[in-house]
């Protein structure tokens, strides 16, 4: 979902929300990931501008939240901020909410610069945390199709072994 309505979203919302990405399962329970609730609107408006292409509509969001982890405490870091990245919009949808995962992670703004320094500087994150995505998250704005179910490919899928 990459529009969004006004409405601002309920404390218990943003609460539910993170509640669901804390709850992520991590390696060996570790936890390594973080996250930073963004709000405001000319931060927002900040962090649309952060990368080439796919993060413009963040400005027209209520609310993000930046996913990140701690390099130090987990080899698998990226893999424990997917995790609670996607619970994170599982609960969205659950909610009955729009979500979109903006990549940060090996992304480039215009000028060149990686879109994970200039995500840092903007929210004060610290060096030595990985930024793995930002998600847009609000109340719908347009209505979407759900997947339609005849272009799955089964065909990526093995049973006992890939032949």
């Amino acid at each position: 979902m990459r529009q969004f309505t006004d409405e601002l979203l309920s404390g218990d919302d943003v609460k539910l929300l993170l509640r669901a990405g804390l709850m992520a399962p991590s390696s060996k329970g570790l936890h390594s990931y973080e996250f930073v609730v963004v709000e405001d609107k000319q931060m927002l408006s900040a962090l649309s501008q952060c990368k080439q292409v796919g993060s413009d509509f963040l400005a027209g969001a209520p609310l993000a939240i930046v996913v990140l982890a701690d390099p130090t405490v987990s080899d698998v870091w990226i893999e424990d901020a997917s995790v609670a990245a996607t619970h994170i919009l599982l609960q969205a949808e659950d909610l009955g909410l729009g979500a979109c995962w903006i990549q940060v992670r090996d992304r480039y703004a215009d000028d060149g610069r990686p879109t994970e320094q200039i995500v840092k500087s903007l929210l004060g994150i610290p060096e030595e945390r990985g930024v793995v995505c930002i998600i847009a998250v609000g109340h719908k704005g347009m209505e979407r199709k759900p997947q339609n179910e005849d272009r799955l490919k089964w065909e990526r899928v093995h049973i006992g072994q890939y032949d």
